[in-house]
């Protein structure tokens, strides 16, 4: 009899994951296949490598190489076979005239500087028709692609690079020089990675499938920097301090997309600066966008591929727009101005649901004006805005506060359930969860500002699947106490009980929710702090740390309390107690899950005329309020079943 209970409720769990599964599914933002993408790269890669060699073995309209020239024609033939089995873009015909071009003047034996021209237009388009990663995420390490180098790539290409390695000799084709001139002006950094990642088909180049994306990126740069001359590097130096080339190179792709000799002739200022800019990619992370800045051009970005009849791209730059611009100041904003935060959020929703329900071009360009202009506004209030110290402590007060309120709240009733049972056995299962969250977030913090810069849709996507895997955990907690909150249930249990420890289902759920509340709340502490910290100023920064020592005590206060009182409630009445409350927090987790969701642009998000309290878990969209809705349902059929069976 007693094992139909935890039958009921795991499926009731499986449906209740299943269906936000299957949501997830089919909401989901669409995403090349990893085939496809692997014959968008190689066209990128052919091409780079026609640009590159045709003017070398074709001359005057002569062909000096016979083999190479072959070569070249094979490439622009099969780039024009990948392009037909790509998937569909409105791009594509195009491409696919430009493809057919290529090859014809190919077999005319064209000059070799229009040859490479119409590969390297050819090549861009292919990279921006399908959106193909063209840039590292964030500045390579040149010293780890020395290092790599020396190890994988000197016996062939020689230790400076001069193709003069021991193994080169008689190697045909010979190791590519890194020091020639006029060959490498036509190599983009992108052209060294796509080598390095694909490898050149008939030779004894290799792909590098082993290394890091990381890794390939390094190895490009340091590949690209050897035949830099140092006082061009200076140069550089000198010119990019002074602000020259900050239009040209404002971004990692920028630099890496193009070559030598798309952009700049020899000798020039701009040339030094790319040159220095190849040995110290560092240097553009300085003029990287504002956070609002990139919104907005992300924004107008909308505009062109919803005009063009690209819904899909449009919805995609439209969740970028947010996630990886306007969210970076949302903590911050919120500090100064929580009314323009949450409208310039619900208008950027607006915005995702306006094309995803397929409006007209003209009310999608209407909402992004609208969006614009609220950006404009949160602009003026974040450059006009200084904490004071005082506004720096009740901030850095209200955000632990706020965050580490529920997972208090879980962690006092879980403890106060073991205490008052007698089961201290089962503490060390409750801290371990938590002490390992506490580690993790460190972990987290670290590896967010100094290793990689967590992406907006990550960050989501992480509180998201977390705050949802604690309401599962919750359930399940939540029914099994009520399933004993009447003294017949809980003298049954008891007797089961005699020197028998709890189930060890029951025991790592408790630790799964420690561990999940705890370092749900962690990261999104994290991500708030990091925005104060930076807003508070160095004057502000003692206001900040004192707040956090004032929300601790705050926080051990509640917690103590509810731990201290509850404990002296009746067995059958603190059962009942702590089933709601683990009950309510999983509708809060399920709600704020969702939300997070929808904010990584897994779900979509429409939007309903109904209150807004997150802190809550309510956020007024249809499908958040649906989920905590069916939540309440699978609650409440789970205590009426646990009544029926005690009645």
């Amino acid at each position: 009899m007693n094992r139909s209970k935890p039958f009921f409720l795991s499926n009731l769990l499986v449906q209740w994951l299943a269906m936000l599964i299957f949501m997830v599914s089919l909401h989901g933002t669409a995403a090349a296949a990893p085939a496809d993408d692997e014959r968008a790269q190689t066209i990128v890669h052919m091409l780079d490598y026609v640009g590159v060699d045709y003017p070398e073995f074709v001359q005057d309209g002569k062909v000096l190489n016979a083999e190479e020239y072959e070569e070249q024609r094979e490439f622009a033939t099969q780039a024009i076979t990948l392009l037909e089995q790509l998937p569909k873009v409105p791009e594509q015909p195009a491409l696919q005239q430009q493809a057919h071009a290529l090859l014809a003047r190919i077999e005319a034996k064209a000059p070799g500087s229009e040859v490479s021209a119409l590969a390297s237009q050819l090549r861009a388009g292919v990279i921006q028709a399908w959106k193909l990663s063209v840039a590292p995420r964030q500045a390579p390490d040149l010293m780890l692609g020395a290092k790599l180098f020396a190890q994988h790539c000197a016996t062939c290409h020689g230790a400076e690079g001069h193709g003069d390695g021991p193994l080169a000799k008689g190697m045909e084709p010979a190791p590519s020089n890194f020091h020639d001139e006029a060959r490498m002006r036509q190599r983009s950094l992108y052209g060294f990675y796509n080598t390095i990642t694909l490898g050149v088909g008939g030779t004894p180049m290799r792909a590098f499938t082993e290394f890091s994306e990381a890794d390939r990126w390094a190895l490009a740069f340091f590949a690209g920097s050897l035949r830099a001359d140092p006082e061009a590097v200076a140069r550089g130096e000198v010119a990019w301090r002074e602000g020259q080339g900050k239009a040209a190179f404002d971004s990692l792709k920028s630099l890496v997309d193009q070559a030598p000799g798309d952009q700049a002739e020899a000798g020039t200022v701009l040339d030094a600066v790319r040159t220095y800019l190849t040995q110290q990619p560092q240097a553009l992370q300085a003029v990287a966008p504002a956070p609002l800045a990139f919104s907005r051009a992300k924004l107008d970005e909308v505009v062109q591929a919803y005009t063009r009849g690209d819904r899909e791209g449009a919805r995609r730059l439209a969740i970028a727009a947010y996630l990886e611009g306007f969210e970076l100041v949302e903590s911050a904003l919120d500090n100064v101005d929580a009314l323009l935060r949450a409208e310039v959020e619900r208008e950027m929703m607006a915005l995702r649901a306006a094309i995803g329900d397929g409006q007209s071009a003209e009310a999608v360009s209407a909402q992004v004006v609208k969006v614009k202009a609220l950006l404009n506004r949160a602009d003026d209030v974040l450059s006009g805005s200084s904490l004071s110290p005082m506004t720096a402590f009740v901030s850095s007060l209200l955000i632990l506060l706020r965050e580490g309120l529920e997972a208090i709240l879980v962690l006092s009733a879980i403890i106060a359930f073991v205490i008052k049972t007698g089961r201290r056995d089962a503490l060390p299962y409750i801290h371990a969860g938590w002490i390992g969250a506490v580690v993790l977030g460190v972990i987290t913090w670290a590896v967010a500002s100094y290793v990689i810069n967590i992406s907006g849709a990550n960050r989501e996507l992480t509180e998201g699947i977390t705050a949802l895997l604690a309401a599962a955990m919750l359930l399940y907690v939540g029914w099994w106490l009520h399933s004993r909150a009447n003294a017949q249930a809980w003298s049954r249990f008891i007797r089961e009980q005699v020197n028998v420890a709890l189930g060890k289902r029951t025991l790592w759920a408790m630790a799964g929710i420690s561990f999940l509340a705890v370092y749900r709340e962690l990261f999104e502490v994290i991500l708030f702090y990091e925005a104060l910290w930076v807003q508070a100023g160095v004057e502000g920064h003692t206001s900040v740390l004192w707040g956090i020592m004032a929300a601790t005590a705050l926080l051990v206060l509640i917690g103590g309390a509810i731990l201290r009182y509850s404990v002296r409630l009746p067995i059958g009445p603190f059962f009942a107690v702590m089933s709601v409350l683990l009950a309510f927090m999983a509708v809060v987790f399920v709600g704020n899950g969702v939300a997070a969701l929808q904010e990584a642009g897994m779900l979509d998000a429409t939007a309903v005329r109904f209150i807004s309290l997150p802190l809550l878990g309510i956020h007024p969209t249809e499908q958040g309020l649906t989920l905590q809705a069916l939540t309440l349902l699978l609650i409440a059929g789970g205590f009426w079943f646990n009544r029926r069976k005690t009645a």
